[in-house]
């Protein structure tokens, strides 16, 4: 394909040319790498607490619907706050809040007094804040790197992203089973600091511009700005499709649990599949920043994940049909093809959609102004962060049915049938890395 003004990779492995241009994002990166760990062991801990609790995937999925709307307020207003202030100041707010409530969480479960609502409550504290974090986060990239290394640093958060969701559910599923819950919630705690000490070290970050305070004045500029950007907005609707349709992560401790075997330690493993698929796409991702035609990778990368959504719940049915006619044993065995056929599939569906994140992620910063980025941003993050929770609705809702495969099966048909025709319509797929156009 033809190279961008946007940058290039040398040769397959991802460019780390931005570490080296600016320290500022190499601390930053660190320490959201590291801090992303901890973060992913809460996750799996406090789904498999809240099943140990209730025994219902429905109640797993709630988490996620609990947190949605106050994580939609928090993308918007957190997307204000940095456009309007030192995008450092908001940064160490926000970070110290979600810093709070991981530290609640160990303190209940350590003390025994851990219920289903306080794991509700303290993780949507949590989703807040991080929420607000991740937007300011992203606002501040654009301005330590220059644009040509924009596609770099989405691979290489994609790296740091790809290693927490590998080694925290694997983690997450060993620690549950050998130590219990406390230790995964204290473990994020410690591994936070590191993002603490990262965004500390940043330099001052005011405004560039006068920009309107935080409010509905500032947040109808900012919605404004989005009505002329269609290209910017299909990468968001498209996102939202793939996540709300094709987010089979609340059905892993049953899949564990009742279907497959390996109980927890399944669970980490289907977990850390995912994000071993996005690991390595980012690792060998020094070509990607020669694409021009970053719409169109989107898609293409989108509907690669609808597919292998699909086929892994092909596999789920599989197997629960199978058990049922007793061709395969029942969940006391551990089906260790079916887990690994799974694990594949899903390593795919991560490669995918960490392909497309890196995408999505240079095109709004590369076609939007810096003074309404923040608040893009803070659009860009209750997308990124809602819609696998709508996801978790519609895959808990759908599973009430009783079978496991039904809401990846589906869904992995809507993904690939509604992208399809949206991209089409919006004319999306002419987008041109070297012509930003938002």
């Amino acid at each position: 394909m033809a190279e961008s003004r946007a940058g290039r990779g040398s040769g397959h492995l991802v460019d780390l040319s931005p570490l080296s241009a600016s320290p500022p994002f190499a601390r930053l990166f660190a320490g959201r790498a590291v801090a992303g760990i901890g973060g992913q062991l809460t996750i799996v801990a406090a789904g498999l607490n809240v099943y140990a609790l209730t025994g219902s995937t429905f109640d797993v999925s709630l988490i996620g619907v609990v947190a949605l709307v106050p994580t939609i307020l928090a993308g918007l207003y957190g997307g204000m706050l940095a456009d309007a202030f030192d995008r450092r100041v908001v940064a160490i707010t926000s970070a110290v809040v979600s810093w709070a409530a991981s530290l609640g969480l160990a303190a209940l479960s350590w003390t025994g007094t851990q219920s289903a609502l306080s794991l509700y409550l303290l993780t949507a504290l949590s989703a807040v804040a991080t929420t607000v974090l991740m937007t300011t986060e992203s606002a501040i990239t654009p301005r330590l790197l220059a644009a040509r290394l924009l596609p770099a640093a989405a691979a290489l958060n994609g790296i740091g992203t790809g290693i927490a969701v590998t080694v925290g559910p694997a983690l997450a599923g060993v620690l549950v089973a050998a130590a219990g819950f406390p230790w995964c919630y204290s473990i994020d705690a410690v591994l936070f600091v590191a993002s603490l000490v990262g965004i500390l070290t940043l330099p001052a970050l005011p405004p560039a511009e006068q920009v309107d305070r935080p409010g509905l004045r500032s947040l109808a500029s900012g919605m404004r700005f989005l009505r002329d950007a269609p290209n910017i907005r299909t990468t968001f609707v498209v996102d939202i499709v793939a996540m709300t349709f094709g987010q089979p992560r609340v059905l892993f401790p049953a899949i564990g649990a009742v279907l497959l075997g390996g109980g927890s330690v399944t669970v980490g493993v289907l977990f850390a599949a995912f994000a071993v698929g996005a690991l390595l796409s980012s690792v060998f991702s020094g070509r990607l920043g020669a694409v021009r035609r970053q719409g169109r990778a989107i898609e293409r990368a989108i509907e690669v994940y609808g597919g292998c959504i699909l086929l892994f719940g092909t596999v789920i049915a599989v197997a629960a049909f199978g058990q049922a006619a007793g061709w395969v044993p029942g969940p006391r065995t551990v089906d260790v093809v079916a887990i690994a056929i799974a694990a594949l599939l899903l390593a795919g569906a991560g490669a995918a959609d960490n392909v497309s994140a890196i995408f999505r992620s240079t095109v709004l910063p590369a076609a939007a102004p810096d003074d309404v980025r923040g608040r893009l941003q803070g659009v860009y993050i209750v997308v990124v962060t809602g819609g696998p929770r709508v996801g978790d609705f519609f895959t808990g809702l759908v599973a009430k049915s009783g079978q496991l495969w039904l809401p990846p099966v589906a869904g992995g048909v809507l993904v690939i049938v509604l992208v399809a025709v949206l991209v089409r319509r919006r004319g999306f797929l002419g987008y041109d890395a070297a012509a930003p156009s938002p």
